[in-house]
Order: structure tokens, then sequence, then C-alpha cells
């Protein structure tokens, strides 16, 4: 994405994730923050580090940050002429915050036809305009704290939050899809994400289940509701994870632990067996698994070709993927601490470069010097001939 610039007007998660993600992919990313403050994130801590939160450095690296006053006539003035000049927009105001600016898309689309703008909101820009939108509440409502958490007991957030995440890569999907379609007419689109449809759209099969047959899935730990056994199993000193997807796999399992005869059971001879008489299955499995340590029994089932692992922590799972080559982490140099890479890696490309998150206001100076360089001639849209589609259109240099 070298040579795509990304204005940013967004904070705290799902925005700036998405923002992050596009640097991963080489843009150009300039943040817009309020002088003082800075992106709400800044002082969500502890931890902190020298540098400030962890919770902002784990969304904002490989960025420019520009301190602009959105309040006062100059900084809105310069928000615009930035705007105008970039590729994509994202911002994540309260709906309506961005018209008032003078800052809607309405507003830029004339002087730059072919930007791509990206709203985030929690509940969108009609009947939820109004509401504010936080991961938290979102997973409240829109029913992923009803499936999470341990059976008959008290809904339960998790432990990170998702559907933040969820919305920011939802973003750069209809950004990256905008984009290429931009390739080929030279116009811009306006795109607009909610919390709660990427809430929805994560719930998977879950939300089918509902759609289907008119039932409301209820926590079950750390069960599936159709699959078993694939859940949390007592070892001698802890928990092992077993996901069994097939019969196949139940028998080695079986076989595994010395107990065959399972497979000619019919109370777990299928799946759906299995899962209606969970709790005896369970029992069985447990009767030889709590005889030797979790790590003993991972080791003992992965031979076995039965997906199971130990129960972990964060940091483990960090090594796990160190150990298997995978390279999880990208350094920033001697000052900071490394980071989760971009999940993607490319056999054609090489990784972009991260740099560190930025200081508050840190390219200010340089960012409005880079607006009041004469900006190349657009290239309009080729007009479509014939009613088909329209040749491509080179994006400009920036």
């Amino acid at each position: 994405m070298a040579g795509i610039v990304v204005a940013d007007f967004s904070r705290v998660l799902a925005g700036p994730l998405a923002t992050m993600t596009l640097a991963d992919l080489g843009a150009r990313v300039i943040k817009v923050e309020r002088p003082g403050s800075g992106d709400d994130t800044r002082s969500w801590g502890p931890p902190f580090t020298e540098h400030g939160s962890t919770y902002f450095a784990s969304v904002n690296r490989s960025k420019e940050s520009v301190a602009l006053d959105l309040r006062d006539p100059e900084g809105r003035a310069a928000a615009r002429r930035l705007a105008e000049r970039a590729d994509v927009v994202i911002e994540n105001f309260k709906p309506g915050t961005m018209a008032r600016l003078g800052l809607a898309y309405e507003d830029l689309a004339p002087a730059n036809p072919g930007l791509v703008y990206c709203s985030i909101s929690g509940f969108g820009s009609a009947g939820g305009a109004g509401l504010l939108g936080y991961d938290f509440i979102v997973q409240a409502v829109g029913g992923l704290m009803s499936i999470t958490g341990a059976a008959g007991g008290e809904p339960t957030k998790v432990g990170v939050a998702l559907v933040d995440v969820l919305t920011g890569k939802d973003a750069v999907i209809g950004i990256l899809a905008a984009l290429a379609a931009r390739a080929r007419t030279g116009r811009g689109d306006r795109i607009e994400v909610t919390l709660l449809t990427s809430l929805l759209g994560g719930l998977a099969n879950q939300a089918q289940a509902q759609l289907s047959v008119g039932i409301d899935p209820v926590p079950l730990g750390n069960r599936h509701p159709s699959i078993a056994p694939y859940e949390t199993l007592h070892c001698a000193d802890g928990l092992l994870a077993v996901a069994c997807g097939n019969d196949e796999q139940f028998g080695r399992l079986s076989t595994a632990l010395g107990l065959s005869w399972l497979c000619d059971d019919t109370r777990f001879a299928t799946n759906a067996a299995r899962v209606a008489n969970r709790d005896e299955l369970v029992a069985w499995l447990e009767s030889v698994l709590t005889t030797a340590p979790a790590g003993y029994w991972a080791q003992t089932l992965t031979t076995a070709q039965v997906p199971a692992g130990q129960v972990g922590t964060i940091g483990g799972g960090i090594a796990l993927a160190e150990e298997l080559g995978l390279a999880p982490t990208v350094d920033l140099g001697p000052t900071h601490a490394p980071q989760v890479r971009h999940p993607v890696g490319w056999a054609a490309y090489e990784t972009v470069r991260p740099t560190p998150p930025p200081e508050l206001g840190e390219h200010t100076e340089s960012v409005l010097a880079w607006l009041d360089e004469p900006q190349p001639a657009r290239r309009r849209a080729p007009k479509r001939r014939n009613g088909g589609p329209a040749a491509p259109a080179p994006t400009d240099e920036r």
C-alpha cells in the first residue's frame, strides 16, 4: 500500500487498529489528535512504560501524530486540507460530529472524488446515532456475554475487547475493497462499519442457531454447543483442552486413553450421541486423564494426532509461536518493547519495517509543511464507454 495516505481521525481501539493494519501494509498513516491529551488510550493504564500506556502502544505503531484542535477554525482548516489530500479517511466520532466540523464525506468528496471514507460507530448513523458505542456495552446488548462464562453462571465479557478488534478488521476489509474498486473506476466510496454488526457477523454458528431454530444459545463454559469432546478436561495437575472434530479423532483419543470400547458404545459412537451424553463421556475420559499431568497428556495425544493442548498464558502462547518459527513479534528498536506483528506473511513482498508509536504531536510541523507543498493535479476518473466499466485511473503520487 505504498503511496496510500490515510488520515486517521479515530481513537481508542477499532479505528486505530484498522489504521495500524494499513500502516503495517505500507500506507502512510497520519493520526489527528487533540492537543494536550491526544487519543483517550494514552492515559489508559496501568500498565505504563517510559513511553506511555501499553494500550496506546498496541495499536498505534508506524503512524505520524498531528495535534490539531478541531474546535478552532485554523485546526479544522488544516484537517480539511489533510482529508482532501488523503486516499482514506477513518473516523469514529459520534455520528454527526464530522458533519458539524465540515469534514463529512459529502464535504470532502467534491474536491477529492477518489476518497475512501470509513466511519466506525457503535450502532450506526440511523436509529443508533445517539447511543454511545463501547466494546463492553456491545458485548452486553449484542449477545456475546450471554454465551460466555460458566454454565448457569453470570454472563461474562471476553477477556479482550474482541468486538473492537473484529470491527477494526472489518473496516480494513471494506477499505481494501473500496480501494480495489477505485483502481478500476477512479471513484471512492463511503463505508460504514458498526460494532454491533461486526459482533453479529462474528457470532457465526451461534447467531445462525438462533436464526434457524429460534433458540438463544446459553453459556457452556469451555464446552462447544455442537461437538464433544471439545472442551477442557481435568488432569492430575490442571486443565487440558481437547478438540475432537470428527469420529476418527475421537477414536484415536479413546485408544490413546485405553478406552477404545467407547467407540462401540451407542452413547458415544457418534458426535450427536456424545453431545447428548457429554457428562457421562467426560467422567470416563477424566477417570484416566487425572492419573497423569496435563503436559504428559498433551504430548501423548498430540503424538496420537488428537488435537490437544495444555491451558497456558499469553506469554506461553508467544513463546510457543517463537518455538514453532512463526516470528510472532516485531522489533521497534532498542528503546521500545517488541510488539505482536501483523499476522499475515507474504512470499513475494518484504514486511514493512515498523516504527514506534508516535509522541503526541510529534509530526505536526512536518505534516503541515507537507500540506503546504503543491499538490499534484488529480486525474479525473475516465468516462464510461457504451455502459461498460471505466478504465483504471492511476492514483496521484503524494
